[in-house]
């Protein structure tokens, strides 16, 4: 057998095994041509400030336009409001959407210094695990994030006794990803112009009772 089909078929097995490595620790994809959407932006800042007040006896529609009224989640949103009155739902929600486009487009160009913050030291580890794994075979990911189609509350819990609150969101977004030889720049896996849709479900936590507002990315799957 040739040299160059050796190589190429040695390549495309590194390329199989990153895409299964990738997907252990994001999200599945899925690919589908369209033409792209408008990119929807968000800062990943903290939660935001304003409080809102509950009418006595009424359901407080921060918690219950996105968690059924009386679950165990609203309940749970609840004791974290309970516990820090600044907490919105509605303002964690819009931070989560600029976070997950930060920390997946800083994953998949192998730049995590910047997430670091925001991200528990599991997942850093994770994260890092791939990383070091693309960099070590001399390849690269080439991704341009296009858009949000889905972002919902799947669960949330309080820990009354550490006062720590994790809410757990599914993402699906949509965005362009090749895998290239970081010397040549070919590609050997994916197409730059297909779209594909990733799905994800992170959990994020925090202590309700600190002063910190930041929340940090504590587990990922799909």
């Amino acid at each position: 057998m040739e040299p160059a089909v050796i190589q190429l078929l040695i390549l495309a097995g590194i390329a199989v095994f990153l895409i299964l490595r990738l997907r252990s620790v994001l999200g599945s994809r899925d690919g589908f041509e369209q033409k792209p959407l408008p990119r929807q932006g968000s800062e990943p800042d903290a939660v935001g400030k304003p409080r809102f007040e509950v009418i006595e006896g009424g359901p407080d529609t921060d918690i219950t336009d996105h968690v059924p009224e009386g679950s165990d989640m609203a309940k749970a949103l609840a004791r974290m409001k309970s516990v820090d009155p600044d907490f919105s739902v509605d303002e964690f929600l819009q931070g989560a959407r600029g976070a997950y486009e930060m920390i997946l487009m800083a994953f998949e160009s192998s730049d995590l210094d910047p997430i670091l913050p925001f991200l528990s030291r599991d997942v850093f580890n994770s994260f890092d695990e791939v990383v070091q794994l693309r960099e070590n075979e001399g390849l690269r990911v080439d991704a341009t994030f296009v858009g949000l189609r889905e972002l919902s509350i799947v669960d949330a819990v309080f820990d009354e006794a550490t006062k720590e609150g994790e809410i757990t969101i599914k993402f699906i977004g949509e965005l362009t990803s090749v895998v290239r030889k970081a010397d040549s720049g070919e590609v050997i896996e994916g197409d730059p112009n297909e779209i594909k849709r990733q799905k994800d479900v992170w959990t994020f936590a925090r202590d309700m009772s600190s002063d910190s507002p930041n929340w940090k990315l504590v587990a990922t799957g799909e």
